[in-house]
């Protein structure tokens, strides 16, 4: 079984994450940000993950602390489930539209944290949600899951599609990388034999 559940507290917030990387797609979310809920049932559902997030954080002041603290605890938790990455395909990629919006997403399981994030949205908020905000998120997933990640949005006037958009492909994304391949068998995905 390939889960794993992560707590962290600090001053600014308090989190718990919990991860099953065999799931069905089944999302308990409460992250006291509600479109960020949204995005990250998109994970979930569209890469069979089943994921836990309860956090509580100085929502007062605004939503940064909390948001990037998210994407750090649950790259805690993905590093600790997927272990050894031992006959995993390693690579995915996905291209999700939605009407007019186009996002890809690509990643690498790499143990090397890497962003490059390229979404330029149409409008700053989605709602009372700061959209430089996902960056943040990006950001503490791939320096604590170890992995490199490519986010691209090709197109969109709607920044919700847009967003829709990234967060679905990063879900198809990890669901391919996630994957058994077949013809590896129990073996290393790498030349240097270790990830």
């Amino acid at each position: 079984m390939r889960n794993s559940e992560v707590s962290r507290s600090t001053l600014e917030t308090r989190i718990t994450v919990a991860v099953e990387l065999d799931g069905t797609g089944a999302a308990e979310l409460a992250t006291g940000v509600g479109f960020l809920d949204h995005m990250l049932d998109q994970v979930a559902r569209h890469g069979l993950i089943d994921l836990a997030v309860k956090a509580e954080g100085d929502l007062h002041i605004d939503a940064h602390h909390t948001v990037e603290d998210i994407g750090i605890t649950l790259g805690q938790a993905f590093a600790r489930a997927l272990g050894d990455k031992k006959g995993i395909r390693r690579y995915g990629h996905a291209y999700v539209p939605l009407d007019e919006a186009l996002s890809r997403v690509v990643i690498d399981l790499s143990g090397r944290p890497g962003l490059e994030y390229r979404v330029e949205f149409t409008r700053a908020r989605i709602g009372d949600f700061d959209v430089d905000l996902f960056r943040e998120f990006f950001q503490g997933f791939v320096n604590h899951a170890g992995v490199t990640l490519h986010v691209d949005n090709l197109r969109g006037i709607n920044a919700h599609h847009q967003a829709e958009t990234v967060f679905k492909a990063f879900g198809r994304a990890l669901r391919m990388a996630l994957e058994a391949d077949p013809r590896l068998g129990d073996r290393m995905p790498s030349t240097k034999g270790t990830l």
